[in-house]
């Protein structure tokens, strides 16, 4: 990558007894992730869709009903299959856009309108989650499950004050000095060591090839080599890994062995990691032998490119998967609504980002802040896309100034979605 843009949003609401709000929504268009196409360019995805956000905005508009926002977003999202196909057919597109595509693509609109309903109620979002504001209980989301009760009981009024953020260690990424050929000298840590010192780090995402079990398992003991000495250099007993694949693991076999080899090459890095994300293929029917429940028993397995809906939710859990990763860039109320069903179900619950910087991140980071059961949230866009967060550190120094591991989520308790500067 050498470029990214940010789909950025402003909304204007009013109530029905006539009180305004302002809100604003950002998220990274990432085709990249949510469309890895096969037959049409990056480019051409890319253009795709900012084309359906353009669209959705202009339908959500137009909309003529009115209701909480979570409500008219869930009315609206079954139109962007319909929305879709006019830009497949504007395009002449060779295949269809992706549901993950279309969510991510509408997702800054969700956020925008979820911001300024805040404002206009001049209250943070998330205590306005309850029947006192919503019409519709969870039921009518989940196709009945979780009747009668609302999303308030599923997110907290107040922010944690502090969550560890995971870094990520990425296939490329040197590990030492020995590494380097060449400094690049940007002012960013160019080592994992150099990152852990700089920011204090405890938690860490490896990504790893999926298709080479040798490479994997070096990888992760390597890694673990680093942390052993940095860590206890700076006096941290503590630390965790979450592991993904890029689900590229052909079966779970593979996951099985991956784990049995880093048990016994280096165990304590068994013992720190905390989740393994997606292994295989995101498509759930067209692969359902790749059932996870072995590997679940051992570690929690979570769905992530896989979730786009109910149904995907319900059929990762008979393929085995234990955990959900959720994503802003899917949206703001869908994020809530699996976030409240797999608290439900009892399922391991993290929240991942998507390079997100300024405005997307802060939005991550809220509703990571605001589920009970999220135990830490995911920021790489200071270590891939450092330019996208300029400014940011001087609103939001406890967020983006990274210096203990951790981010100060009690600042996001502000109106709307809660980081107005």
């Amino acid at each position: 990558m050498t470029d990214v843009t940010l789909f950025n949003v402003n909304a204007t609401v009013e109530t029905t007894d006539g009180r305004q709000g302002k809100g604003y929504g950002s998220m990274p268009v990432g085709n990249a992730w949510g469309w890895p196409s096969a037959i049409e360019t990056g480019d051409r995805t890319l253009e795709a869709m900012i084309r359906l956000g353009e669209l959705v905005a202009s339908a959500a508009g137009k909309l003529p009903q009115h209701g909480h926002p979570i409500e008219l977003v869930h009315d609206l999202a079954h139109d962007y299959e319909s929305l879709a196909q006019q830009v497949v057919d504007q395009m002449n597109l060779s295949e269809d856009i992706p549901r993950l595509a279309q969510l991510v693509s509408a997702s800054p609109i969700d956020a925008a309108i979820n911001d300024a309903y805040g404002d206009a109620l001049q209250n943070n979002a998330y205590n306005l989650l309850s029947n006192e504001y919503m019409n519709r209980d969870l039921g009518h989301f989940l196709d009945g499950k979780l009747a009668g009760r609302y999303l308030d009981e599923f997110t907290l009024r107040t922010p944690k004050p502090t969550m560890p953020l995971y870094h990520l260690i990425g296939a490329l990424d040197p590990l030492t000095d020995s590494e380097i050929d060449q400094r690049l000298n940007d002012g960013v840590p160019e080592t994992l060591g150099e990152w852990i010192v700089a920011d204090g780090l405890t938690h860490m995402k490896i990504k790893l090839a999926g298709d080479d079990l040798e490479w994997d398992v070096a990888r992760v003991a390597a890694i673990e080599e680093v942390n052993l000495e940095v860590q206890h250099g700076r006096g941290c007993e503590t630390w965790w890994y979450s592991t993904d694949f890029n689900e590229k693991c052909p079966d779970v076999q593979y996951l099985l062995e991956f784990l049995q080899r880093i048990k016994q090459v280096a165990p304590t890095a068994f013992d720190r990691i905390q989740y393994i994300e997606q292994p295989t293929n995101r498509n759930l029917k067209a692969y359902p032998e790749n059932k996870m429940h072995e590997a679940a028993v051992i570690k929690p397995i979570v769905i992530d490119e896989s979730l786009v809906d109910l149904e995907s939710l319900e059929m990762s859990r008979e393929q085995g998967y234990s955990g959900v990763a959720l994503k802003a860039c899917k949206g703001h109320g869908e994020a809530l609504i699996m976030g409240a069903l797999a608290q439900h179900y009892d399922l391991f619950l993290c929240v991942q980002d998507l390079t997100c910087v300024g405005a997307s991140f802060l939005h991550s980071a809220s509703i990571a802040a605001r589920i009970p059961t999220v135990a830490a949230i995911e920021g790489n866009g200071r270590q891939y896309c450092p330019r996208g967060n300029e400014g940011w550190g001087d609103k939001f120094p406890e967020m983006f100034n990274i210096s203990d591991g951790t981010v100060g989520t009690s600042l996001l308790n502000k109106v709307g979605l809660g980081f107005r500067s």
